[in-house]
């Protein structure tokens, strides 16, 4: 059986990498690619480099943008004090879909995690306190996925921010234990978001 090119092996590698792409699935994408070189393959290099340079995490809330604060926190109608804390960004980008929450957010960047060593430290936690502190915050709604990881971290927060006094609460009806934000319908967002309750 002929293989390709190393270069074109080494891109079938990296594609397969991506989530949802096993090495057949990105064989194909690579072939298509190499198949539309200028309609698709140029375009997508560009961007994708373009994105390389200027992509970087908002420095308050950890929302990818490409200044120094995202749109969300450059808002001043979004300052409501509430705050959604969220494990990463796909999580804010499927509240923002469902258009239910008009407050800020916060992205951990993770969860904490005993069999990844990712503690307090790895994740944007300290941060979040100080946010907390500085920004007048009356609401931290916790929007971490239903998992035993994403429960864990959230009593971790729950208990960190208690000294503040501010209300914790967390998503209620509509998300189902095990699942992820990311993979739930805009109704389903929205519905957790209003029906949230006391953490």
């Amino acid at each position: 059986m002929a293989e390709a090119p190393g270069d074109i092996e080494r891109l079938i590698e990296l594609m397969a990498r991506l989530p949802g792409l096993g090495p057949r699935s990105a064989r194909r994408a690579v072939l298509l690619m190499l198949k539309k070189r200028g309609a698709v393959m140029a375009p997508l290099a560009q961007a994708m480099a373009e994105v390389a340079t200027s992509a970087r995490d908002c420095v308050r809330c950890g929302n990818i943008t490409n200044a120094d604060l995202c749109g969300i926190c450059r808002d001043e109608r979004r300052a409501t004090g509430e705050l959604c804390v969220v494990e990463d960004v796909a999580d804010l980008w499927a509240l923002e879909r469902a258009g239910a929450f008009r407050g800020r957010y916060h992205v951990l960047g993770g969860v904490l995690s005993a069999l990844d060593s990712v503690g307090p430290e790895e994740l944007r936690i300290p941060r979040l306190a100080e946010r907390v502190r500085e920004e007048g915050i009356s609401e931290v709604i916790l929007a971490l996925n239903a998992t035993v990881d994403g429960q864990t971290t959230a009593h971790y927060i729950a208990d960190v921010l208690e000294p503040s006094g501010v209300q914790v609460t967390s998503l209620a009806q509509g998300v189902p234990i095990g699942g992820e934000l990311d993979y739930l319908d805009d109704g389903t967002i929205g519905a957790a978001l209003r029906a949230r309750r006391r953490f």
